[in-house]
C-alpha cells in the first residue's frame, strides 16, 4: 500500500480467524512463501505486569526457531533491540527494536536504516522530565530505550490517570520533536520522524533483498507481519494489498469498537504459535 492510501478497517470481530478459517488463510497465501515479522510483547508472549516479566516460553522458543530455518524470519519489537534479542535469543533471526529504528541480521550486522541519527540529547531531556513528573505517581514506570521513553500506566490507578495524563500532554507539548504513540497501558514517546513498524518491514524487504534475488524481484514472496497492539497497525497497514497481516485480539476486545487492518486474526500467544507451525515454505 502507498503512503499517500488509507488502510481499510475493520471490526476485530469481522476478521477471519486464521485457524477457524484455514482455507481462506491457506487461499490467501496462494501458494507463495512467507517472510515473517512477529511483535513480540502480546504476541509471541502475553500481556504481563511488568515488561521484564515477558519470557518467551520454551515453546515459542522452539517454534521460532524452527521456523527461521525454513522462512526469512525477523522480530520487530518496539524494545530496545538488545533487549528483545536477549529475550528471544535465537542467533538465526534479524532483529529490530524500537520500532524500526534498530536493525541487526543474523551474524550480529548492524543496519543502518534511513532515519539513522542520534537521538540522545532530545531523549535524555525528555526522559529527565518524565521522571520528574511521574516520578510521584504510584504505579507509573518511565523504561528509557535508547530510540524512545515508555511511560507505562499499567500499574497506576484510575484516580491518579487524569495527573499521569497531563504530565505527558506537558513534556510532549514543550518538545516539538518528540511524537506519541500509543500502546496497551503505555504511551511511547519518540523523535518525530516519518518512521514506525511498517515503514521498516517494507524497507527491510528492499534492503535485505528477501523478495529479490540477484536484484530480480521474486513475485513467489509474502511478507507477513504479527501483532496485537496499536503500533503493530502501522505494519498492518503497510502490508494491506502486498502481504498479510494476523493480529493476535482476544474476544474481550469483540464488542469493543476496536478496528484493525488485519488480515486475520487470533485469540492468543498459543494460536498464534500453532499458526506459525503451519506455514511453509
Amino acid at each position: 500500500m502507498s503512503d499517500s492510501e488509507t488502510p481499510i478497517l475493520r471490526l476485530v470481530e469481522e476478521v477471519p480467524h486464521a485457524l477457524n478459517h484455514s482455507d481462506a488463510f491457506e487461499a490467501a497465501l496462494a501458494g507463495r512463501r512467507p517472510a515473517v515479522f512477529l511483535d513480540y510483547d502480546g504476541t509471541l508472549t502475553p500481556i504481563v505486569q511488568r515488561p521484564e516479566l515477558a519470557i518467551l516460553s520454551d515453546r515459542g522458543r522452539q517454534v521460532v526457531s524452527e521456523l527461521a530455518t525454513r522462512l526469512p524470519t525477523a522480530v520487530v519489537s518496539g524494545r530496545d533491540r538488545p533487549d528483545v534479542e536477549r529475550l528471544v535469543a535465537l542467533d538465526e533471526l534479524t532483529y529490530v527494536g524500537s520500532h524500526g529504528f534498530d536493525i541487526v541480521v543474523p551474524g550480529g550486522r548492524q543496519v543502518d536504516n534511513p532515519i539513522a541519527g542520534d537521538f540522545t540529547p532530545l531523549l535524555d531531556e525528555v526522559e529527565a522530565k518524565l521522571v520528574e513528573g511521574l516520578g510521584p505517581i504510584p504505579g507509573a514506570q518511565v523504561e528509557r530505550k535508547k530510540f524512545s521513553i515508555a511511560a507505562h500506566y499499567r500499574n497506576v490507578a484510575d484516580a491518579d490517570y487524569a495527573r499521569f495524563r497531563e504530565v505527558l500532554d506537558g513534556v510532549v507539548n514543550d518538545h516539538d520533536g518528540i511524537k506519541e504513540k500509543t500502546g496497551k497501558k503505555v504511551f511511547e514517546l519518540q523523535p518525530k520522524l516519518d518512521w514506525d513498524k511498517g515503514k521498516a518491514v517494507l524497507w527491510l524487504l528492499e534492503a535485505l533483498e528477501i523478495n529479490h534475488n540477484d536484484g530480480v524481484p521474486i513475485d513467489d514472496i509474502v511478507p507477513m507481519f504479527f501483532g496485537d497492539d496499536v503500533t503493530d497497525e502501522d505494519a498492518f497497514g503497510a502490508l494491506q494489498g502486498q502481504g498479510l497481516s494476523v493480529i493476535v485480539s482476544d474476544r474481550e476486545d469483540e464488542g469493543t469498537g476496536r478496528r484493525t487492518a488485519a488480515s486475520f486474526r487470533v485469540y492468543d500467544t498459543e494460536e498464534l504459535l500453532t499458526l506459525l507451525e503451519r506455514l511453509k515454505p
